[in-house]
């Protein structure tokens, strides 16, 4: 493979200009389709195989006027002092706001009267009026949506306090801005790497031209391939990560070959033939953790999942022959004034020891204290994790400057937590002899029930073969009472339905959260186990020893655990809440550990693949394997580091947004990072290496003959340009580790 890209950077730097003009052409080719595509609405969320699904389907099929994937919203009244809602002079306020909306727009489903529908409090003092759309949230016009928030204007100059809650107003968070300053934060940390702004500025661009042409491909075929705006979301943030990443690291080994005075052709040919196999494995890994989303069976997420490995494929084809063309184009400008002088230096002067090759000696030296204290600082951060609780985040977590969470803390103390989430229970009557009493039975079993507060009579479809009852549970949406009675009433409906042969099953936002959750839940392990076994065997193939990949697993692992500590003891527990914004501390995201685990499975492998490559490749070529973590280090820390605080600032500029999912995967992926890059690459790997010795890089001679020879560290491309390794083959005694402990 070494020999392979050797040939094919030289090739992209010597055709630069043919180069740059196809990436620029199919930048604008990308552009053109996302610019004369339809706009695209939202992607159609399904959960396949669980039971809030299949009653969703049920209700869709039975009561088609009803609109059950359309978009809700509740206007919240209450009368201020000690007025109540049914003095006349607020009921006529109320009663205008209904006529408003039921005109305000032809999205509009239906709108409730509140005193029709006894949406009144018990102690008068607040109502609401449900108001349901013939279309999801994302797919709400401008206008539908100010039609909605101008409703209740006039009420409130009256002085009655009103809000408004539901998925009808939500948007996609507006995250431009934090992305802004990641990618400034970025490119002050490739300066300072550098040295040289014309050597910072290359990865930037590339990973920019990069994320354009998969962001706009993705938006070109969104309305085709039924793609959600999230999906867009994910890959540029995926792509600029591991663009910024790819680009970084060829760009550094570039630099390194200048500096041992090679030809600049030459240089780009070394850069991509040794930089580029890791980008390729990398990038594979990342591509195998994105697509084995798949396993969750959760077609949304799958379709996420692909769009972002294709933008990391791209990701990594740029690396591999429009950065050796830029290069090409910069000439000896990518190296700043300091790397110039040292490579002009004379041959006998000592170069000053770098801040990783002292950090590599000293961990040669207490190769025992330094894993102690990674592996016992991660694991009690990691504490935390054995507590953790899955759901999805209600409109209780927002922000208290929402009218979304002002509507829902009005709705609590007027009517119960519960009415921010009621349930819908449909009881399939067809194979029952008698469904109007199979109904009744269910709606006096559920109102029995612990936990339930309000269950409506059930209403029939026009064919009188299925039913709706809407039960209120007394606890907010995304509580463990909630869960619990969402359980209750499906234990029950085998019983109804073993006795009356009528189906029950239940459904609604939050018996959708549940289900989401659990089936999250379900998919982790295989999931972790597929992602991680995957990944084992690929980096066996590119180390060509089995501990190594063992390690590179268990210390991901490892980092993983202590993030999803750190998130619990932050956001469930409220642990330094005030400092990150969190207003409400609740149950964690069920899409935030599957995903982070994708995520910095990828980004961890990057590292690793980077950092131990160049060790094994001074191993193969003669070191023995003490002096190859120092040279890994040598040429790798800074650069590895750089990466990492990178994407620790593009993560971490989510932390300021208002929404708390949004939030809370910032959060999670930029503590993630730190831990993997800093305490797990940084400290354990070398640390665990330093202790195995040439055991690490051993691999049995039954496994060696299976195991296709990739050429990663470089061996076959030192033999066609005629070089041979310096200091023998790299297997001899560990004597050198020795003599390095004593530095």
């Amino acid at each position: 493979m070494a020999t392979f890209l050797y040939k094919l950077g030289r090739l992209a730097f010597r055709r630069r200009r043919y180069v740059a003009l196809i990436w620029v052409a199919l930048l604008a080719l990308a552009g053109f389709g996302a610019a004369s595509a339809s706009t695209a609405t939202s992607s159609s969320f399904s959960i396949p195989g669980t039971e809030a699904q299949r009653a969703f389907d049920l209700l869709e099929q039975r009561f088609p006027g009803a609109s059950a994937d359309g978009a809700s919203a509740r206007v919240v009244f209450k009368a201020p002092g000690s007025e109540k809602m049914t003095d006349p002079a607020n009921k006529a306020e109320v009663d205008k706001v209904v006529r408003e909306l039921k005109s305000g727009s032809d999205q509009i489903a239906s709108v409730s009267d509140p005193y029709a529908a006894g949406a009144v409090s018990k102690n008068g003092s607040t109502a609401y009026v449900s108001v349901s759309y013939k279309v999801n949230s994302m797919e709400l016009t401008d206008a539908t949506r100010d039609a909605l928030e101008d409703a209740g204007h006039a009420a409130q100059k009256s002085g009655m306090t009103v809000e408004i809650g539901g998925d009808a107003l939500q948007v996609m968070p507006e995250t431009g801005a934090t992305e802004i300053i990641g990618v400034a934060i970025a490119a002050v940390v490739l300066v300072i790497t550098f040295g040289s702004l014309i050597a910072a500025g290359l990865p930037l661009l590339t990973a920019l031209i990069g994320v354009g042409i998969g962001v706009s491909t993705i938006t070109a075929l969104a309305n085709v391939l039924d793609l959600g705006s999230t999906t867009s979301t994910l890959a540029m943030m995926i792509g600029l990560a591991v663009g910024i990443d790819y680009a970084l690291f060829i760009v550094s080994r570039y630099r390194a070959e200048l500096a041992e005075g090679r030809e600049r052709e030459e240089a780009a040919g070394r850069a991509v033939g040794a930089a580029g196999s890791a980008v390729v494995f990398a990038g594979l890994t990342v591509v195998i953790a994105l697509v084995g989303l798949a396993v969750v069976n959760i077609p949304m997420l799958s379709k996420m999942g692909f769009a972002a490995a294709g933008t990391v494929a791209i990701a990594v084809l740029i690396a591999l022959t429009l950065v050796p063309a830029l290069l090409g184009f910069a000439g000896k400008r990518v190296m700043g004034r300091k790397a110039r002088k040292a490579a002009e230096a004379p041959d006998g002067a000592e170069a000053k020891p770098n801040m990783g090759t002292r950090w590599a000696r000293f961990v040669l030296r207490k190769p025992v204290w330094v894993l102690l204290v990674g592996v016992i600082g991660l694991g009690t951060i990691a504490v935390p994790a054995a507590s953790l609780e899955m759901g999805l985040p209600d409109e209780g977590s927002q922000p208290t400057s929402t009218t979304q969470r002002r509507a829902y803390d009005l709705l609590s103390e007027g009517f119960g937590p519960g009415f921010n989430g009621p349930l819908m229970v449909v009881v399939d009557t067809a194979d029952s002899s008698d469904g109007k009493t199979a109904a009744k039975q269910v709606t006096d079993e559920i109102s029995s029930m612990k936990g339930v507060v309000a269950v409506t009579p059930a209403q029939f479809n026009k064919a009188g073969d299925a039913a709706m009852i809407t039960v209120v549970p007394k606890d907010r949406p995304s509580s463990v009472e909630t869960e619990n009675v969402v359980h209750a009433i499906r234990d029950a409906g085998k019983d109804i339905r073993s006795d009356t042969g009528a189906e029950v099953l239940v459904t609604g936002s939050t018996a959708m959260n549940i289900d989401f959750s659990q089936k999250m839940n379900d998919a982790l392990l295989p999931y972790l186990a597929l992602v991680v076994g995957l990944a084992f065997l690929l980096l066996m193939v590119v180390f060509r020893s089995v501990l190594v990949p063992l390690k590179a697993a268990l210390g991901f692992l490892l980092s993983v655990v202590a993030a999803l500590g750190a998130v619990v003891a932050v956001f469930q527990w409220g642990w330094l809440g005030s400092l990150f914004g969190v207003e409400q501390t609740g149950p964690i995201m069920s899409m935030m550990p599957i995903f982070m685990v994708g995520v910095v499975f990828g980004l961890a492998m990057d590292y690793e693949v980077f950092l131990v490559t160049r060790m094994r490749e001074a191993y193969v070529h003669g070191e023995k394997p003490g002096q190859a973590i120092v040279t890994g280090f040598r040429h790798g820390a800074r650069v590895v580091t750089a990466a990492a605080v990178i994407m620790m600032a593009v993560f971490a500029g989510f932390i300021g947004s208002s929404e708390q999912m949004v939030k809370m995967i910032g959060f999670s992926l930029a503590i993630a990072v730190f831990f993997d890059a800093f305490v797990v690459r940084m400290a354990i790997v070398p640390a665990v290496l330093a202790l195995l010795g040439k055991r690490a890089w051993s691999l049995p001679r039954w496994l060696d003959r299976i195991l296709p020879n990739v050429d990663v560290e470089g061996e076959g491309l030192r033999e066609q340009l005629g070089e041979t390794p310096e200091g023998g083959t790299g297997h001899g005694d560990t004597g050198g580790e020795r003599e390095l402990t004593r530095v």
